[in-house]
């Protein structure tokens, strides 16, 4: 999915009442720290182009940054220690897990499948692509009623 819906649905359901910044952040993070990095990297060096990049021209690290920011393994962990001290921030960071669940059916293996147990297992499923008009038009309808439906009840 793309990153600015992951952002929305984390504040739409975990940054409503407290700490939306952090839910915000949160649902973004896992593509942040790959893509967000590669993004700037490509900007500031003047190699940025619009479209999906190839994968041949994906710097390793990048899939390491991937795995890790969309593991189970590794986020529901450091949202536990979390909770033990801030109980209000770990309920926004839950955006986390959440971005994982919603890539998890919507990436193919063609490009980035979500690796959910690593570094446990290198299990992927073969998902639909969230490009596909059947997967993007109802994540868009679904977000706006969840959006529209918070600001209203403010």
């Amino acid at each position: 999915m793309d990153t600015l819906s992951h952002a929305l649905w984390g504040y739409g359901l975990f940054g409503y009442k407290r700490y939306p910044w952090a839910a915000i952040f949160f649902g973004a993070m896992p593509d942040l720290i790959s893509f967000g990095i590669f993004l700037l990297i490509n900007i500031t060096t003047g190699n940025w182009y619009f479209g999906k990049p190839a994968l041949e021209s994906i710097p390793d690290w990048l899939f390491l940054s991937y795995s890790v920011g969309h593991s189970f393994i590794i986020c529901l962990p450091i949202i536990y220690c979390v909770y033990r001290f801030n109980r209000a921030l770990a309920m926004a960071m839950l955006a986390w897990p959440f971005h994982i669940v919603l890539d998890f059916p919507f990436h193919s293996k063609a490009f980035f499948a979500t690796p959910i147990f690593w570094p446990i297992s290198d299990f992927k499923i073969d998902g639909i692509p969230w490009t596909h008009w059947y997967i993007w038009y109802p994540n868009i309808l679904f977000l706006s009623i969840l959006l529209i439906y918070r600001f209203r009840k403010r």
